[in-house]
């Protein structure tokens, strides 16, 4: 199994100064030793998140929430993915959002737009909207370091539908999930590099007028399969599927 990761924001910044050893300490130092619980002589990956990282071996364990580390590598930064593929999730009912941008980090998305769709349940508004978008955003961090990812994927301000219609106008490949699609996503021509953007509708699914917008900026209706998935499983179902198409999985 390969080693736990740990976030540190300033990793670049810091790394100059980490000296033999450095202290995880705070919310990640204490996952490290009263959740993980790990002992001197394992190894352990220190991320921004941001596609840097090093590689230490535990020292000491102190306390609850302090962890010696030491034998730090060199910095190494790990290049962005190609073809980069975002989601574009609508808000789906309760928890759900947080469960779709769980399973999608831990499959390789890129990049989650939240997307306020007309027949969403949810709408995020004032300081509710503010906090579930930061649900979003924590919920990518922590699903990052499950699954052993050095960059984690960027989690976007919530886009209205005109702001959707741009992001594909501009995308190397633009789908959207709907059952009008006469053509299967597993069969469409992928590109090699570039953006791929992909929609991903609400429970109610994808609105007339939102596909015709969607349409005049350049994106094509796919199916998924025989089955209906939740909005909260399509995304990673497609996520999987593409990656695996694209190389990315090779």
């Amino acid at each position: 199994m390969t080693a736990p990761v740990f976030v540190v924001d300033q990793l670049v910044d810091q790394l100059d100064s980490f000296g033999p050893e450095f202290v995880l300490d705070g919310p990640e130092g204490r996952h490290a030793v009263s959740v993980k619980r790990l002992r001197p002589g394992e190894g352990v990956v220190l991320t921004d998140g941001r596609g840097r990282w090093t590689e230490g071996v535990v020292k000491a364990a102190e306390g609850k929430d302090r962890l010696v580390v030491t034998g730090l590598g060199s910095l190494v930064e790990e290049p962005p993915e190609s073809p980069r593929l975002t989601v574009v999730q609508a808000l789906p009912k309760g928890d759900r959002g947080e469960l779709a941008v769980e399973t999608m980090t831990e499959v390789g998305v890129d990049a989650i737009v939240p997307w306020a769709a007309s027949r969403c349940i949810t709408q995020w508004k004032g300081d509710r909207g503010l906090k579930a978008l930061g649900k979003w955003r924590s919920t990518a961090r922590e699903a990052g370091k499950q699954s052993r990812r050095v960059r984690f994927p960027e989690v976007a301000d919530a886009a209205t539908t005109k702001q959707v219609a741009a992001l594909l106008a501009k995308a190397d490949f633009a789908a959207v999930l709907h059952e009008t699609g006469e053509e299967p996503l597993a069969t469409a021509e992928l590109p090699a590099e570039g953006e791929i953007v992909l929609v991903v509708g609400p429970e109610g699914g994808v609105s007339p007028e939102e596909l015709a917008l969607f349409r005049e900026a350049g994106a094509r209706a796919y199916v998924l399969g025989r089955t209906v998935l939740r909005t909260s499983t399509a995304g990673t179902a497609a996520t999987a599927l593409l990656l695996g198409r694209t190389g990315r999985w090779s």
